[in-house]
């Protein structure tokens, strides 16, 4: 009974690392591809805005500012 419930944590950890490492670089790629396409983060703006949110207070945070202005301008100004 002891080594089945072993058996059994064990492939509850190695699902929980796997999940932990397939959120890991899902929110790598995401950054990534927002950090490197406008148009990107203007789909994101329309469907997701609050990740995007996320993704300018976080670019803000570590000293890199200006980003979401420059979008706000590029996107009104394509409107026009």
């Amino acid at each position: 009974m002891a080594r089945s419930m072993e058996a059994l944590a064990k492939k509850i950890f190695k699902g929980i690392l796997v999940a932990e490492l397939i959120g890991a670089f899902g929110a790598y790629f995401l950054f990534n591809k927002m950090n490197t396409s406008q148009d990107f983060r203007q789909t994101m703006s329309k469907k997701f805005p609050f990740i995007l949110e996320v993704y300018y207070k976080s670019i803000e945070q570590s000293g890199i500012y200006g980003t979401r202005e420059q979008d706000q301008e590029k996107w009104l100004a394509s409107k026009n």
